[in-house]
């Protein structure tokens, strides 16, 4: 067995222990690298099928590329999609591309906010539906009490703090102090009545494992990941006016992992062209203590 099969095994072993365990659960899908190889794992999972709802949060900023690949997927996987979105914010264009919010309270709105009431159902929730190939208000909702998220902790500094099984308060909030002790592969799967938990099948994995899994399994992903001809590409996905991309003449994932094992990124942040991440000091930890992913 080697490394990318010993990576497989155990998220594969944890997606199927939280879908055990756990009880009205759902699976985030930024559309990212990360989350596409989540959704992949999931597939194999479950032998070919998700039994598991996939949320996207809508900022209806994304770059337009993310949001036809999402729905070209969700409808040849025959995937349960569903997204959310704060439509308030959005009307009253109390936005940072509007000019009315700092980056970080755009993205406590459109993402935060969206994202906590989309998975209390405190808000209205948006289900794609296949015999008609659009999305449809969901009248049936519940809240989702355990929710799987595609993070891995060498991505950025406070997602390293984080438990496989990983709980929060009933308003999605993070006690980064409060983790339960995870020894082996002896998780902590009860929790308390109210608590929300957060499952992350991808901690161990790093930036190369995923591009050479994709590789291995062929796994579809958004072009914008690869140099459209004018020597830059996108390394991190995110909304358009915030995400910035790098130098890269990668055209394709094997010249990205050639990239990557040449260390040409090695003192360069993979998250360097998040534009809120680097507003107000700290401030990705910040939304996330309150329910970002």
């Amino acid at each position: 067995m080697d490394h990318l099969d010993m990576l497989e095994y155990k998220s594969v072993h944890i997606l199927r222990e939280a879908y055990s365990e756990l009880g009205n659960l759902c699976m985030l899908w930024s559309i990212g690298k990360d989350s596409t190889v989540l959704l992949w794992l999931a597939r194999k999972a479950f032998f070919g099928h998700v039994p598991i709802p996939l949320v996207h949060v809508d900022t209806h900023f994304k770059i337009k590329e993310m949001i036809e690949y999402r729905d070209r997927l969700a409808a040849e996987w025959n995937l349960d999609m569903i997204y959310g979105e704060n439509t308030e914010a959005i009307e009253k264009k109390l936005t940072f591309p509007d000019g009315n919010a700092t980056r970080l309270e755009c993205c406590k709105a459109l993402k935060t906010e969206a994202l906590s009431n989309t998975l209390n159902a405190t808000w209205s929730r948006y289900r794609f539906n296949h015999g008609k190939g659009k999305y449809e208000k969901d009248v049936n909702i519940e809240p989702y009490t355990g929710v799987i998220v595609g993070v891995r902790a060498d991505e950025e500094g406070s997602r390293s703090k984080e438990r496989y099984f990983s709980p929060r308060d009933k308003n999605n909030d993070w006690d980064v102090g409060d983790q339960p002790p995870e020894f082996w592969n002896q998780y902590k799967t009860d929790f308390a009545p109210g608590t929300h938990v957060r499952v992350h099948p991808l901690l161990d994995w790093t930036e190369l494992d995923i591009w050479e899994y994709i590789e291995r399994e062929d796994i579809p992903v958004v072009p914008l990941y690869f140099d459209q001809g004018n020597g830059k590409r996108y390394r991190s996905l995110g909304c358009a006016p915030c995400t910035g991309t790098v130098d890269s003449t990668a055209k394709n994932v094997r010249e990205i992992i050639e990239e990557l094992k040449t260390g040409k990124f090695a003192n360069i942040a993979e998250r360097s062209g998040r534009a809120q991440d680097k507003e107000g000091g700290g401030g990705l930890e910040e939304l996330r203590k309150e329910g970002y992913m």
